[in-house]
């Protein structure tokens, strides 16, 4: 599935909350209890997102203009990939990530980061990512991530929409 995908606005921000906590809800909760999840959802409220869109590169992905996935770049490091529960699987997360990746290369990074979830490691991996470490944060355990990227090509055509 190939969805344009462009820059976040302050408009998107409640839906982008939305998309986040559908996706915690039922993706994540097989690994998280729901304290745990309880938690992560409050990072995630409109507020945050709207103050979320003043720090970082906000992307989302659409269909028919309606967001149903998120990911931002935040300097090195890759942050709050979400994509609605029913477009999992599909290739949205992936197209994002082209994207964060692209404009990481554009900004000359050498090494992304990424501080995944127990459920998206896997998905990390197959993009190419490494396992760093382990970290925790009171019970909650990320896993630590890295991947190194090639140069920039200024002859090369961008994954942006």
């Amino acid at each position: 599935m190939s969805c344009p995908i462009r820059l976040a606005n302050a408009d998107d921000a409640g839906v982008i909350s939305r998309v986040v906590i559908a996706a915690l809800r039922q993706s994540n909760a097989a690994d998280y209890d729901a304290e745990t999840i309880s938690r992560i959802e409050a990072s995630f409220s409109t507020a945050a997102i709207l103050e979320m869109l003043t720090r970082r590169l906000v992307f989302v992905a659409l269909i028919e203009d309606e967001v149903i996935a998120t990911a931002s770049l935040d300097g090195d490091v890759v942050r709050s990939v979400f994509v609605e529960p029913q477009h999992q699987g599909l290739g949205v997360g992936k197209q994002l990530m082209a994207v964060i990746e692209d404009e990481a290369i554009a900004r000359g990074l050498e090494v992304l980061r990424v501080p995944s979830s127990i459920t998206a490691e896997r998905f990390y991996a197959r993009l190419g990512f490494c396992t760093v470490r382990d970290a925790f944060y009171g019970e909650e355990r990320t896993v630590v991530m890295q991947k190194t990227l090639p140069a920039f090509d200024p002859s090369g055509g961008s994954r942006f929409v």
